[in-house]
């Protein structure tokens, strides 16, 4: 079934940011997924944080698969460039793309089974090359698309709505991310909008590989009694490892944020936002000290959510390859391919 485009009116009194833009300019088409899917609220969060960000539609570039969450680039930024490839093979659209032109804000969205199962050694692959881009996984433990069947990432013991156990281990993206070197791991739940906005936010302005694992309930195949990925089963067992915000940079604030109790600090626009300290011992930066963070809480039944792992200071693709500053897309095709005589003289050099 097609998309639906929505009304192009828009309310006089709609908040515009930095560009002029109100957030109906970063919509897309009207949703076909099930009413109440997780997903369509993960869009509302993406639809927030390039709108926050003050980001123009035309820099973004919006990649997917195939699955009920590789639909959704459909539902933000209309005016994005936009490109949905084969199942599981995303990534290497998304690595292609930023080879070319590295003035782009590329954000990938995924789903368990595009990522974890067909797709898994192209996500891999990614990581290693620490690809700058926002990489999205909806994670809700079913083929949604399919009529619900166990993706790679369904728990053991969960049951189906028919009612049958899985008995397969899962893979658990966020410690494959922190095995291969991610150096941006976070996960969130779909229904917390006010801890992923920021976390999306922070993604954007990684310099390198973002993975963002977020819990995303499916209300058709996976949001019964039995599921470890309900409303009801993530919101029970959630537990924020930090509190997360985003603040962009600027000139410096300083100020002190105590061991009890939240500290409230007014930014460079007026906003305040809120700082409450992290667990005592808890380092985002100590990739060893995070897995066993999660080992801890994973063993009393509990969903670890925030950003968890964070490495500014490793290279990415660009970096490690010392490709070009100019996007390759804006270098002349006589500088790029210059003959056949240049070719010649270049071959000789090893002869």
């Amino acid at each position: 079934m097609p998309s639906i485009s929505k009304p192009v009116a828009t309310h006089p009194s709609l908040q515009r940011n930095e560009l002029g833009l109100t957030i109906r300019d970063y919509e897309g088409s009207m949703s076909t997924l099930c009413a109440g899917c997780g997903h369509d609220s993960i869009t509302a969060a993406v639809t927030r944080a390039f709108w926050e960000l003050s980001i123009a539609p035309h820099q973004i570039a919006k990649l997917s698969g195939i699955g009920c969450s590789s639909k959704t680039p459909t539902y933000f930024v209309s005016g994005a460039h936009g490109f949905n490839s084969a199942h599981g093979r995303m990534p290497a659209i998304a690595t292609g793309a930023a080879a070319a032109n590295r003035d782009l804000v590329y954000i990938g969205v995924s789903g368990d089974g595009d990522s974890l199962s067909i797709g898994l050694g192209q996500l891999c692959h990614a990581i290693r090359r620490n690809v700058r881009m926002v990489y999205l996984i909806e994670n809700n433990g079913v083929y949604g698309l399919t009529k619900g069947q166990f993706s790679a990432s369904a728990d053991i013991g969960s049951k189906s709505k028919r009612g049958e156990p899985n008995r397969m281990a899962p893979i658990d993206p966020v410690r494959l991310a922190l095995t291969l070197g991610a150096t941006f791991v976070a996960r969130s739940f779909s229904g917390d909008k006010e801890q992923l906005v920021p976390i999306l936010k922070a993604a954007v302005a990684h310099r390198g590989f973002a993975l963002i694992d977020v819990i995303s309930p499916c209300v058709t195949f996976n949001d019964h009694s039995g599921s470890t990925k309900s409303y009801l089963q993530t919101r029970k067992h959630m537990i924020r490892a930090t509190e997360t915000d985003f603040v962009p940079p600027a000139n410096e604030i300083l100020a002190h944020i105590s061991s009890n109790g939240a500290t409230s600090v007014t930014l460079h626009d007026g906003s305040v936002v809120h700082f409450r300290s992290v667990p005592l011992g808890y380092d985002p930066k100590d990739r060893a000290k995070v897995s066993t963070y999660l080992d801890r809480h994973q063993d009393s039944g509990e969903i670890l959510t925030g950003l968890l792992y964070l490495d500014e200071s490793a290279p990415d693709m660009h970096e490690l390859s010392q490709t070009s500053e100019v996007p390759l897309v804006h270098i002349p095709y006589e500088t790029l391919c210059p003959g056949s005589k240049a070719l010649e003289e270049l071959q000789e050099e090893f002869r």
